[in-house]
């Protein structure tokens, strides 16, 4: 049977993104790459959001049975898009590409739902509507699923160990730490550019990997859902998760010298590699990634995690 049958993966990419407005995204800005045909992964580093989305489509070209994740959020609250009269997300990505993303991201910005921004209009802290019974409100379904759902009483305890020490985040966070907002809104234009060039956006759109023509997919991830409780920003913790891979999966086993140093070095390249070897681990998963029928996620999206196919 031929991969064009079976939706086989030719190549796999899990980007960890950046909102960085200056030359600062070319540091925080990496991918780790999978390729079929050699089974070695590479760590990439270096290009600024242009460069890393012209490089996506180029990929897509060469090998059209890729698979991209990255880590923000691909949209808000359904409640906010039908504020703005946004009655499909990709009219919400074309409002926020229109100016609307840069103007939430202004300290002159008077909107005081998104926060994080000390010294702005706006209080570096979280908003008396999104606390207390308002926490839900400022998440989508699938933040809310993954990050707080499942430390109650009857949730996953292997998630809720994952998320243990962590802070739920909101995308109207925009600064401070660990914030996805910034990152996220500077992302939903390119997200636009990607599915103008042919990428299948899940859940909006289903797999096209075993298609007689297919399509690239870009998937939503959530880094600590696929690292698990590992203390990313300290180099001896990295260096302990990775040597105990090592240890236990012959596919960190053959990682390369330069790839785990690159790792060690960089708490963004540790979280793009790490979300690799997952997307790798469970790529035989991504061809069977449907649309989602149901209003609210079809306007929110879900966060991929291993064993989610639709909701």
């Amino acid at each position: 049977m031929s991969g064009e049958e079976t939706g086989e993966v030719e190549r796999v990419v899990a980007v960890d993104w950046s909102g960085d407005k200056g030359p600062g995204q070319r540091k925080k800005i990496w991918a780790g790459v999978w390729a079929a045909s050699t089974g070695r992964v590479t760590l990439e580093g270096g290009r600024s959001r242009e460069e890393l989305i012209a490089w996506l489509i180029e990929l897509a070209r060469e090998t059209p049975r890729l698979v991209v994740g990255v880590d923000c959020c691909f949209s808000f609250p359904a409640w906010f898009l039908a504020e703005h009269r946004c009655a499909t997300v990709v009219e919400f990505w074309q409002h926020v590409a229109a100016g609307h993303g840069e103007r939430w991201l202004a300290r002159e910005c008077e909107d005081a739902r998104f926060w994080g921004v000390a010294g702005s209009l706006r209080s570096g802290k979280r908003p008396a509507e999104f606390s207390g019974d308002g926490v839900r409100r400022m998440m989508r379904e699938t933040d809310f699923e993954n990050k707080i759902a499942q430390r109650v009483e009857g949730g996953d305890p292997e998630r809720a160990a994952k998320m243990f020490g962590i802070t739920p985040k909101s995308p109207f966070q925009i600064g401070g730490s660990g914030s996805v907002g910034t990152g996220s809104l500077r992302a939903m234009p390119f997200l636009l550019r990607l599915r103008d060039a042919g990428f299948r956006v899940w859940p909006f759109d289903g797999a096209a990997l075993a298609d007689g023509k297919p399509a690239p997919l870009l998937v939503e991830m959530y880094t600590r859902l696929l690292t698990g409780p590992v203390a990313k920003s300290n180099e001896t913790a990295r260096r302990q998760f990775l040597r105990a891979r090592r240890k236990e999966d012959a596919a960190y086993a053959g990682l390369s010298r330069r790839v785990m140093e690159k790792a060690l070095a960089s708490e963004d390249a540790f979280d793009a590699l790490v979300c690799c070897m997952e997307m790798v681990r469970w790529q035989g998963q991504f061809a069977s990634l449907r649309a989602t029928e149901d209003a609210v996620l079809r306007m929110e999206g879900i966060t991929w995690r291993p064993g989610v196919q639709r909701l």
